[in-house]
């Protein structure tokens, strides 16, 4: 604890001030003084655990660190559990605004290094493939299969994320739906890939398998009628990375990495390679080229987020469809 802090802030602390907290963060930032930041978020810490509300300063003056400061003073805050309420994960918000090289120097947490590691791979950055391995257990680097994923662009008070580029939606009557299979496995692997909305916030989502096509796997949630298009794998990639990469409406984001590994083990366990994680990706696009995906909606004006997606595999004549939706 520094003694010398000034008298200002320590009257925000006991006048537990948020707002002029904030402030406080938000001017030490134009000033770049980053010690001034790291001193009030140990005075703010101590100050907790007298019974302050103040442990909103500590995790923005965390965020605003991870995003503005230089390399070692953004690395400092890269550890599990800070910034907790802040609009991302610290290392994707240090990730979107700082090169590799700035940051790996400076990361001690071997699997925050590796997330950042993956997350600067996505963005073009040269990094070390065995860097990234640890953390998701996908390659760095979009294989020739993969799509562009979207990019996260974090703000001083927010988060703004590119949704992915699909057609327009026609509407279509949906055939009968075809006879139920029992496929949990997939099931989950279709629903985990948006888990946080469901685990964390206020969604629903079901999904189901079926012998038939992807039209009728659709059919079997309930809809006679949707908007629907047919995509190609990337498009399909997409979708799901977006989705499981977001929290929902209110839970926490998991960072486009850990959307791009949900998407990826959905699909392993589609085409009954998960029993062989890690994937051969080269063996996996090979196998997901020959899958049929369609997305859909219902139509009826869903706001919030929603996840609606189906597939087909017709080697083996069975579809999956899975529908999610938190809304605000």
């Amino acid at each position: 604890m520094d003694d010398a802090a000034p008298a200002g802030l320590v009257a925000l602390i006991e006048g537990s001030d948020l707002d002029g907290l904030v402030r406080l963060v938000e001017r030490s930032c134009r000033e770049q003084d980053w010690p001034g930041i790291h001193q009030l978020i140990a005075r703010c810490e101590e100050a907790v655990e007298r019974g302050k509300q103040v442990w909103g300063a500590v995790h923005y003056a965390q965020y605003r660190l991870a995003r503005d400061a230089p390399g070692p003073e953004a690395a400092a805050v890269l550890t599990p559990g800070a910034g907790r309420f802040a609009p991302g994960p610290l290392w994707e918000v240090a990730a979107s605004t700082h090169t590799w090289d700035d940051l790996a120097p400076h990361i001690v947490d071997p699997q925050v290094r590796a997330l950042v590691a993956q997350e600067r791979a996505l963005r073009g950055d040269v990094v070390p493939e065995s860097e990234a391995g640890p953390a998701t257990e996908v390659p760095a680097y979009p294989q020739p299969w993969e799509p562009d994923y979207p990019h996260a662009t974090y703000r001083e008070d927010g988060v703004d994320v590119p949704g992915p580029a699909l057609p327009d939606l026609e509407w279509c009557d949906l055939p009968a739906p075809g006879p139920a299979v029992d496929d949990p496995d997939t099931c989950d692997a279709l629903l985990d890939v948006v888990r946080p909305w469901l685990d964390e916030s206020s969604g629903r989502g079901e999904a189901v398998a079926v012998d038939g096509s992807a039209e009728g796997a659709i059919r079997a949630l309930g809809p006679h009628r949707v908007r629907l298009a047919e995509v190609d794998l990337a498009a399909a990639l997409a979708v799901m990375a977006f989705a499981g990469a977001s929290g929902g409406a209110f839970g926490r984001r998991r960072g486009t990495p850990a959307g791009r590994a949900a998407a990826w083990w959905a699909l392993a366990v589609i085409l009954g390679m998960d029993d062989r994680w890690p994937v051969d990706p080269d063996e996996l696009g090979h196998e997901a080229a020959e899958l049929r995906w369609i997305v859909w909606d219902p139509g009826d004006g869903v706001g919030g987020w929603a996840f609606h997606l189906a597939v087909a595999d017709p080697e083996v004549g069975v579809a999956w469809a899975v529908s999610a939706v938190d809304a605000r």
